[in-house]
């Protein structure tokens, strides 16, 4: 797996995928839990994100597909766990960070217990520039597709309605409700699509960054946290998902990154998967 470094300041490192397709245990610390969506063959998935913690380094993993909601007590994960699972390289996926797991083999080597208190593996992944990620992916579609920005101005926080699952996406929900499981009886839970869609927009650290980022939020903690306000009016609903994630997580007070990750058929495409918002030392 050494056989390809791909960098874009030396300070990271991307590492190739095996050629062969034989599974490999991997031991990740859980940075990232994006929101489910429609799945035609899993019924909803979520794509998962950390750092790969061994004898080779800390490099970007990404675990796909995972049905989060469907996993057994035991095999229940949340961010910053540390799990160990089989995984093979992702055929269907060719960003270099992309892997398959299989959830059977998954556990929960261990939890975290304090907020923060993965700091010495994650702190030194933090890097200023948004702006040279998309240059070097616009060369190099091997380029980093997973990163940690820290930006140097948070403009804001952009929340519209969101449109519902479209006809397609709501077909695939309706036919994994609707599907029968021989050794599984558990009630399927229609995955229903949440009120708002929202958007950061910053100014990256980079000396050339003349303009803003606008990145859609995709990280599951948005989707959550709008579950919690149940039939809070949509005024009050806003302003609560403003006030929580403007005002407290890019308090002036925290040392506020975002986890960012690319789409696989548009590779210039970056969103906000995560936060990261520890305070400032």
């Amino acid at each position: 797996m050494q056989d390809s470094l791909f960098s874009l300041q030396g300070d990271e490192a991307v590492l190739a995928k095996p050629l062969d397709r034989r599974p490999r245990r991997l031991r990740v610390l859980i940075t990232v839990t994006a929101a489910p969506n429609p799945s035609a063959s899993h019924g909803e998935t979520v794509c998962v994100a950390g750092l790969e913690v061994g004898v080779t380094g800390t490099n970007w993993i990404r675990l796909y597909p995972v049905n989060v909601r469907h996993l057994g007590d035991s095999a229940r994960f949340g961010k910053y766990d540390v799990i160990e699972v089989d995984a093979t390289p992702a055929i269907a996926d060719s960003r270099l960070e992309s892997w398959k797991p299989d959830m059977s083999t998954l556990r929960v080597v261990s939890r975290h217990k304090k907020p923060w208190d993965r700091r010495a593996w994650i702190d030194p992944m933090i890097r200023a520039s948004m702006c040279s990620l998309l240059t070097a992916v616009a060369g190099n579609p091997a380029a980093p597709s997973l990163a940690l920005i820290r930006p140097a101005r948070i403009v804001g926080l952009d929340i519209e309605p969101h449109p519902g699952w479209t006809h397609a996406e709501q077909n695939k929900i309706d036919a994994y409700v609707n599907q029968y499981e021989l050794f599984d009886d558990r009630a399927k839970i229609p995955l229903e699509a949440p009120r708002f869609k929202a958007w950061y927009a910053y100014v990256c650290g980079d000396s050339e960054c003349h303009g803003r980022h606008r990145q859609g939020i995709l990280d599951w903690e948005l989707v959550a946290y709008q579950r919690r306000l149940g039939r809070v009016p949509d005024a009050k609903a806003r302003q609560a998902i403003a006030d929580r994630f403007l005002g407290m997580v890019c308090d002036a007070r925290k040392d506020t990154c975002f986890y960012v990750g690319n789409q696989a058929k548009h590779r210039n495409t970056y969103s906000v998967i995560g936060m990261y918002y520890p305070p400032r030392s």
